[in-house]
Order: C-alpha cells, then sequence, then structure tokens
C-alpha cells in the first residue's frame, strides 16, 4: 500500500502533546493515529513539536528554526500551561497564541478546518499544586481557555475541551501519572475519546 496518500499529522504544544512522563505509545498524538489506522485511515507517523515546559514563545521560537514542512492533513495545536504558570499575562497569551494558530493553518495548507485545538488541562486538581491556590489555578486555566477557544471559533478552526476530562483527576488518581502532575495513558485515552471526533471530520471517516 506505500504507493497510496498517507496522511501526515503535524502536533504542536509542551508537555501535554510530547505527553511527559508516559512511554511513546502512550502519547495522545500516538494514540490517536492508532484509532484512526485502526479506522482504516492511512496515516504517517505522528511528527511532534513540543517540549516540557514551553511557553508560547518558546514553542514559536523553536518553529522559527525548525524545518518542518507542510502541507499537512492534521495540525493540532495546545499550548498555554507555562504562560499561566510562570504568571504571564493573558494580552500576552492572546497575541502569541494567535500568531501560533495563524502559522498551524499554514502547515494544514491555509485550510483553517484542519487545524485542531485542545483546550488547556487543569493542573490545579493535582497532587502538585498542593498548598497553591487551587481556586486561583482553575479561574485562571478557564482565562486562559476562554481566549484560545474564541480566537479558535473566530478562524474557523476545531475546537476541542478537555479541561473538564482533567479535572475528573481530582477523584481518580489513576488518571495521573507517576509523578503526580501529568496525565496517565488512561487521560489521554479519554482526550483522545474526544479529539476523535474532530480527527474524523477532517478525515471524513468515524
Amino acid at each position: 500500500m506505500s504507493g497510496e496518500h498517507q496522511l501526515r499529522y503535524l502536533a504542536l504544544g509542551d508537555s501535554y502533546t510530547i505527553c511527559h512522563n508516559v512511554e511513546i505509545g502512550e502519547r495522545w498524538p500516538v494514540q490517536l493515529v492508532q484509532q484512526l489506522k485502526g479506522q482504516g485511515v492511512l496515516v504517517a507517523e505522528t511528527e511532534i513539536i513540543a517540549v516540557s515546559g514551553w511557553t508560547t514563545s518558546q514553542l514559536s521560537e523553536a518553529l522559527d528554526i525548525s524545518d518542518v514542512q507542510g502541507p499537512f492533513d492534521i495540525v493540532s495545536l495546545l499550548i498555554g500551561v507555562n504562560n499561566q504558570y510562570h504568571g504571564l499575562s493573558i494580552g500576552q497569551y492572546r497575541t502569541e497564541f494567535v500568531e501560533l494558530l495563524h502559522r498551524s493553518v499554514v502547515y494544514a495548507g491555509d485550510q483553517p478546518s484542519k487545524v485542531i485545538v485542545v483546550s488547556i488541562p487543569d493542573w490545579s486538581v493535582t497532587p502538585f499544586a498542593e498548598g497553591k491556590d487551587r481556586g486561583q489555578i482553575a479561574k485562571e486555566i478557564d482565562d486562559f481557555n476562554a481566549v484560545n477557544q474564541a480566537e479558535t471559533e473566530k478562524i474557523g478552526a476545531r475546537y476541542v475541551n478537555v479541561t473538564t476530562v482533567s479535572r475528573q483527576a481530582a477523584r481518580e488518581p489513576d488518571l495521573l501519572s507517576s509523578d503526580g502532575l501529568h496525565p496517565s495513558r488512561a487521560m489521554y485515552s479519554l482526550w483522545v475519546g474526544l479529539i476523535l471526533p474532530a480527527a474524523n471530520g477532517i478525515v471524513g471517516t468515524g
């Protein structure tokens, strides 16, 4: 089947895209591709540009020097938790997120409908937030997500909310990996269940 076109998928983000502290096969972009393959979709290996700790500006700087070449059939973008964690302004986030969103559209062959923006999960429910103002963290995460959702919908890209399901970790510790902060394979599988319909909408399956 090597002569048939294989769809290309580019995943952009931070620790929640490189999926810190789980095995490669447990990463949600990899799980997503496996789900698509299970539906008979020909998909090449996932291309991931993501590093734990990256803010919006650091992702942009990495893309400036990368040799990634579009067009991609699917592009996902999940970024912003480190902006919130470091106390960076929401105004700066909006400006830099919009830039990354437009870059994602370019990577997707100038087709916004092929871009999936995933909301920022809420780390306030994790043991890592012990001793911090959990309510304030949750509010700020919601504020950042209000920005990325509005900007995503403005240009006609696809938006997937994983924040609500991320909060289940407050009651279900198995949804977190051993570091007490990042999601486990089980949590990422829940995310894939939410993201897959958007991917199916792009590739015409499901």
